[in-house]
């Protein structure tokens, strides 16, 4: 018989065929009455897969006596309380490295469209504004300064794309960071006054929440931009909204919100700002290989096996 695995929510679909092949796969998202549910399958589960942006509560965890993995579908696990999960001997795995790369990738075109006002310009094309006139002017970014908050796997990356723009780097860590020579700065604040484009991409979790204050935002200033590709909850986004429809910063591009999907529609008016649907790892090869992960991390669960990465 194949193993119980409990999926908290929609997957990649290959990945989610994967699955069903080798589990009874028990999909609580569809569950109407997800108490009977539970109750049902409480003292059969022992492994359950489930997104970083879903996660898993620890009050659900606690539901299931016998659980000894989740599987996560990304690589942010500020949804899952990991410390807690330890305590009650589950395991946390999640699926870094592979989307490294395409994460990078989005957050360059974000700086690029913002800069460039790219997106703007293709409305301004078609809306036929450029037979009435030239588009405005747009900043330049080859040359200027790009600060990092968040120089893990991810911010790496992003410093060697903008380095072949001739980009100078800072940044900042929870620590200083050896074998690189960006300089450091200990506080976001003074790195926000010393660059023109901000790039987050630190985990998200209560201890980088609003790490991009009013004041951080402020400090970037009027001829300052911001670039989000990390989670919502970094930044104070009622701030950040304040501050692009009144000037005070040049513009955003920005992957992740607060309340995704749904996002402040105060942005929607915004000329200066890039908007995305948290789609930094979204594409056809990256999902596959995060979803290989998660599946690779069951298998090797089930068949008694040191877990490929976790957390």
């Amino acid at each position: 018989m194949k193993p119980d695995l409990l999926l908290l929510c929609p997957l990649f679909p290959a990945t989610m065929t994967q699955l069903d092949a080798a589990y009874t796969v028990h999909r609580y998202y569809e569950a109407d009455d997800k108490e009977a549910f539970v109750k049902g399958l409480a003292d059969r589960v022992t492994a359950t897969a489930t997104a970083g942006h879903h996660g898993m509560s620890v009050e659900l965890m606690r539901k299931f006596p016998k659980l000894k993995i989740v599987s996560c579908f990304g690589v942010g696990v500020d949804g899952i309380d990991v410390p807690a999960a330890r305590q009650l001997g589950i395991a946390v795995t999640n699926t870094p490295d592979v989307l490294t790369e395409c994460v990078a990738d989005n957050a360059l075109a974000l700086v690029l469209a913002t800069m460039r006002r790219t997106v703007f310009n293709d409305r301004f094309v078609r809306a036929g504004h450029w037979l009435k006139g030239n588009a405005p002017l747009a900043d330049k970014v080859s040359g200027t300064s790009m600060g990092i908050i968040g120089l893990g796997r991810i911010g790496k990356a992003i410093a060697k794309r903008a380095e072949a723009f001739g980009m100078m780097i800072a940044y900042h860590s929870r620590n200083q960071q050896s074998g690189v020579t960006y300089r450091y700065y200990d506080k976001p604040l003074e790195l926000a006054r010393n660059v023109k484009v901000l790039v987050v991409a630190c985990p998200g979790g209560k201890e980088t929440e609003n790490i991009v204050s009013s004041d951080v935002i402020a400090a970037l200033g009027k001829d300052g931009y911001l670039v989000n590709v990390s989670r919502g909850t970094t930044i104070d986004e009622p701030a950040l909204v304040d501050a692009l429809a009144n000037g005070r910063i040049a513009g955003a591009g920005l992957d992740v919100f607060v309340a995704e999907p749904k996002v402040p529609e105060a942005l929607f008016k915004l000329d200066n700002v890039v908007l995305q649907p948290h789609v930094s790892s979204g594409t056809h090869w990256t999902r596959a290989a995060m979803g290989q992960l998660v599946v690779d991390n069951l298998a090797a669960y089930f068949a008694g096996k040191p877990l490929l990465t976790q957390v």
